[in-house]
């Protein structure tokens, strides 16, 4: 179990330099909805509507979704400017950085419930 989201963001760089995510609202929902999206990736910071919008779209095309980081760090890791969703193409980055944000959820949520 580990708290440091490092290897998350290192993975999104790598997938990024392989041309294996999409990025943006539009073009993740088109993704989403095509069946290539295979992991989403909203930004905390994400706003209402759109968190909804890409909530629904996941759940209607059994997508599955994780709210991690902000869009500056989100935005940093693949080398472009702040980005609120990514879309993984790949169903290998797809995989592994889904064992790594539930690990990484599991640490938080462990936290949380030690604490009260």
């Amino acid at each position: 179990m580990t708290k440091d989201p490092t290897k998350i963001y290192q993975l999104l760089g790598m997938a990024a330099r392989a041309r294996k995510i999409a990025t943006g609202e539009d073009l993740v929902v088109q993704a989403v909805r095509s069946g290539e999206a295979h992991l989403v990736i909203l930004s905390g910071d994400a706003s209402k509507n759109t968190m909804k919008k890409l909530t629904n779209k996941c759940n209607t095309y059994n997508v599955e979704k994780h709210v991690f980081g902000s869009r500056e760090e989100l935005g940093h890791a693949i080398g472009k400017e702040a980005r609120v969703v990514l879309a993984l193409t790949d169903k290998g980055f797809a995989k592994k950085l889904s064992e790594l944000l539930n690990d990484y959820n599991r640490g938080w949520a462990n936290d949380e419930n030690e604490s009260t």
